[in-house]
């Protein structure tokens, strides 16, 4: 059969004073065919629509006793063609197979285009230059970043405009309120203006359950953040994630751009975060940035001005150095300089830091630990009195802590295999060796010796480490016999 475009090529040729012969040889028909068709509808207009089965619905016999009921049941939509075909298969055995889920589909479709419940209904919004910005944090473990080598586990903050969805991204590790308020401040300096509603979720970093209404409102501290930007604050009913759609699909979005710059790239390891920051920006900068700058344009005159200063990213707590050389800090412990024990400390908690300050002065820098109850102690701190208390560190609570690497941990198990008892006190003092003479050259020496056949001892590392002072040899010069010279002086002259 010819189809539409044969004939319509076919007539304007004829138009254009071809013969019927030349018409039908360029439109690919035979003269007979060509004539049938010089006139009257296209064969598609032709074509009778078909109203009746060319074969026996197989459903038909258990329709209204199996299927049907379970369909008026379903009120919430929920029911899978497949799952009623197995069931039907389990029942009637030699009359179904896997190959009629397709026919099954359709008509749970038919069925329920017509009696079924009626699904929600979304209404597309109108966005307003300046109106509104949304954020979110995403998980980003797909992604399949690695750090030098080692797995990435982390979440990317999004600040998008909802109408020019310009966007602003920032690494968190954890959904806390410093992330949230590092990630909003970041946005708005990096826009120059301040738009008047922060769209969010039920962030648990800026909002608290209320116990009296089963509801949610914002926490002192993000309300304060928001009073500072004179900015509104909306959030989206629990569990409807659409209404928050605009950062929803950015979510998406953002990860399939990084995902198709990684495959570009060839591999997902940086050599650090910021290298790996730096990437993300640009993929933001290139492919999300650079399309919006001209609604952005429009949408930065509608922005209000920002305040006259950020406001500090950080949460300070006063912890007191406890007598085990260790503050508590938000259910986590971390241990600072033994001097400061007793004494009352400034402990910043930031993103990803803590900083710790005495007087005024910071005293140490640290990353902060994501979960509850984890603990960080910094061998330093301690092991002058752990060498003066060698006893205390076989069952000392945070032991694990003090093998700074895998290579102090294998030291520790070869110094049991061949000094027993004595292994503390040796491993204790190699650590000690390192605090001062430097951990990498200490371990440079261990990652020899843990495999030395007979063993080792603090005094081998110590030897290859700082080996013993050479002392300068004393030379012992006479006094020059001044005659000599004389008599080569004279031999000279003669």
């Amino acid at each position: 059969m010819v189809s539409d475009a044969q004939v319509r090529l076919m007539r304007q040729k004829r138009m254009d004073g071809k013969t019927q012969e030349a018409a039908a040889a360029a439109s690919s028909m035979s003269v007979r065919t060509a004539r049938e068709w010089e006139s009257g509808p296209v064969p598609s207009a032709t074509v009778r629509s078909r109203d009746w089965r060319t074969r026996v619905n197989p459903f038909d016999g258990v329709w209204v006793t199996d299927v049907e009921p379970l369909l008026q049941r379903d009120t919430k939509g929920v029911l899978e063609a497949k799952w009623v075909l197995e069931l039907l298969r389990t029942r009637y055995p030699d009359q179904f197979h896997a190959g009629q889920a397709r026919t099954l589909q359709r008509r749970f479709r038919d069925w329920r285009a017509r009696y079924g419940p009626e699904p929600e209904v979304y209404f597309e919004q109108v966005a307003v230059p300046g109106r509104e910005a949304a954020i979110d944090f995403t998980h980003a473990e797909e992604l399949g970043i690695t750090i030098a080598g080692a797995a990435f586990p982390h979440l990317l903050f999004e600040f998008v405009l909802s109408y020019s969805h310009w966007t602003y991204v920032s690494i968190a590790f954890g959904e806390t309120f410093e992330a949230l308020v590092a990630g909003v401040q970041g946005a708005l300096w990096a826009l120059g203006g301040v738009p008047e509603v922060l769209r969010s979720d039920n962030l648990s970093a800026a909002t608290h359950e209320l116990k009296a209404s089963s509801g949610r409102d914002l926490t002192t501290r993000f309300r304060a953040v928001l009073d500072h930007y004179r900015l509104r604050s909306t959030r989206i009913t629990p569990g409807r994630g659409h209404e928050n759609g605009v950062v929803e699909q950015a979510h998406r979005r953002l990860k399939a751009l990084v995902a198709q710059a990684l495959l570009v790239r060839g591999h997902a390891d940086f050599t650090e975060v910021a290298a790996y920051d730096a990437f993300v920006q640009n993929v933001v900068a290139s492919w999300r940035n650079r399309p919006a700058a001209d609604r952005l344009a429009e949408e930065r005159l509608a922005l209000r001005p920002l305040p006259s200063a950020a406001i500090p990213a950080y949460t300070t707590y006063h912890p007191v150095v406890r007598r085990w050389s260790t503050i508590r800090i938000a259910h986590r412990t971390y241990s600072v300089p033994a001097t400061l024990m007793g004494h009352t400390v400034e402990a910043r908690v930031h993103p990803n830091v803590v900083e710790v300050h005495h007087q005024g002065r910071l005293v140490q820098s640290m990353p902060r630990l994501r979960k509850e109850e984890a603990h960080h102690i910094d061998y330093r701190h301690v092991i002058g009195w752990l060498v003066r208390k060698p006893g205390a560190f076989a069952r000392y609570r945070y032991r694990e802590d003090l093998y700074p690497s895998l290579v102090f941990r294998r030291a520790y198990d070869a110094l049991v295999r061949h000094h027993g008892e004595r292994a503390d006190i040796e491993y204790l003092r190699i650590l000690q060796l390192a605090s001062t003479a430097g951990e990498a050259r200490v371990v440079a020496v261990l990652a020899l010796c843990v495999d030395q056949i007979g063993g080792f001892d603090y005094v081998t590392v110590q030897t290859q480490v700082a080996p013993p002072v050479l002392t300068v040899p004393i030379i012992q010069i006479p006094v020059p016999d001044l005659a000599v010279y004389d008599a080569l002086r004279a031999g000279a002259a003669a």
